[in-house]
């Protein structure tokens, strides 16, 4: 169908960057400070907290495809506003970069619940809502694929040494500097702005009659008040009903502690010995899961109760953190597979059981409030970790400084990833046991 393919084609393209390998030194050898790259990623996120929500609610109020062509439009200029980002005026560079984070934030608030809704409708009215399993599968497998290539691309094209090697191979002799590697990232990124433009444009938006709870979506056009009112409403009814609110939380949980891990993925394989010139490989390897694992989690899904879905992706969680705190060397890539394809089974689970809960003149606004959830959970873990680093840094700097500091607080703070994990579980089962206990 039309729009499962474009929906598809519209992950890829836009989750999949050029420049994701190279993120951080790509900022900072800009000109900008590390300061600096902490305060734009701080708006970046603070951006899409406050659209997620707001964007879901339009998304269900003037439709999907309409927010999904403002993703795609932002995308094409934040892209657009770093192949243009000058060099040598710190202030100006930091103005385009500021704006450059507020367009991506938008882009992704905008996105976030609006392309899976326009998906599921699709499969809805043709009475096939019972495949969207193997659309998350085809999609995450096609993301993982495309994936590995962009990462390992991006890191190739931004080495200025791998770069005259290879035009020196191809009988194109030229000395490369970083200067002129700098943006190749992004304007390869910028053309995959395009496809993803192209993608959503194709798009068919999804309304028709009432048939019932869940099954079309309202009629496009609407009001801010509109959308006001659909927020809340939404709100209350992921409130008042425990399986979907259940899902949620759950998600938040392991999505927020996993993604601050895979955060932190470059200092753990440094910890680990594995050399930096690797980095872009290892992000290659570790997408290589999400080929395997969504077929995986689809077929537990379709078999097996959502409780032993939770058990199988806390087992599979704790396993990978809880060998990535002994930091073996080199063979703590391992461990640390592992814990990323919990992240892939997280991903599925949820979306898999929200979409199936949610009736579609709200879908797009519950799965922003689930965005919102990852997004605030994200947020608070890592200003706890943080703080906890700080805290162990003062006191242990009289005894050595440094990156052997950072390396030996790293080291001795990671324990709290599998321990956190663990300890939420335990809080939240105790809470879902408490609730049946009433109801019954």
């Amino acid at each position: 169908m039309n729009n499962v393919r474009r929906f598809i084609a519209f992950r890829v393209f836009f989750n999949c960057r050029f420049y994701y390998p190279v993120f951080t030194v790509l900022f900072i050898d800009f000109g900008l400070s590390v300061a600096q790259f902490s305060i734009l990623n701080a708006v970046w996120a603070a951006t899409i907290v406050l659209a997620e929500v707001p964007s879901g609610a339009l998304a269900d109020i003037v439709g999907r495809r309409r927010l999904l062509v403002f993703a795609a439009f932002s995308m094409l200029l934040e892209m657009a506003i770093l192949c243009l980002a000058p060099r040598g005026n710190p202030s100006l560079l930091f103005v385009f970069f500021l704006v450059n984070r507020v367009l991506s934030g938008l882009a992704e608030a905008a996105a976030s619940g609006a392309d899976e809704a326009i998906a599921y409708d699709a499969l809805q009215a043709r009475g096939l809502a019972d495949q969207w399993g193997r659309v998350l599968d085809r999609q995450m497998r096609w993301r993982s694929v495309t994936f590995i290539l962009t990462m390992t691309v991006g890191a190739a094209v931004y080495d200025p040494d791998l770069m005259s090697r290879l035009f020196a191979a191809i009988g194109w002799p030229h000395a490369f500097t970083q200067s002129e590697t700098l943006r190749l990232p992004l304007y390869l990124t910028l053309g995959l702005a395009l496809f993803t433009l192209a993608a959503v444009l194709g798009l068919d938006e999804m309304s028709g009659a009432a048939g019932g709870e869940g099954t079309h979506r309202n009629d496009t056009g609407g009001s801010a008040f509109a959308a006001f009112r659909l927020t809340l409403d939404s709100g209350r009814w992921i409130l008042k009903t425990p399986f979907v609110l259940g899902v949620i939380l759950f998600g938040l949980l392991f999505d927020g502690i996993l993604r601050m891990v895979i955060t932190l993925a470059s200092q753990y394989y440094r910890m680990v010995q594995l050399p930096e010139s690797s980095f872009g490989l290892l992000g290659s390897i570790m997408s290589v899961t999400g080929i395997f694992i969504p077929r995986l989690s689809l077929w537990i899904a379709e078999n097996r109760s959502p409780v032993f879905c939770l058990w199988s992706t806390a087992a599979t969680a704790l396993a990978g953190l809880g060998g990535m705190a002994f930091f073996w060397p080199y063979v703590g890539l391992l461990p640390a597979l592992v814990a990323f394809s919990a992240l892939y089974m997280v991903g599925f689970y949820v979306s898999y059981f929200v979409n199936q809960q949610a009736s579609s003149s709200r879908r797009a606004t519950v799965l922003s409030f689930k965005g919102l959830a990852y997004n605030i959970s994200y947020g608070l873990i890592g200003v706890f970790y943080a703080g906890l680093l700080e805290f162990k840094k003062n006191a242990a700097a009289g005894d050595m400084g440094g990156q052997l500091l950072e390396n030996a607080v790293f080291k001795e703070t990671f324990f709290w990833f599998p321990a956190g994990l663990t300890l939420g579980l335990i809080m939240l089962v105790s809470a879902t046991a408490v609730y049946r206990g009433k109801r019954h």
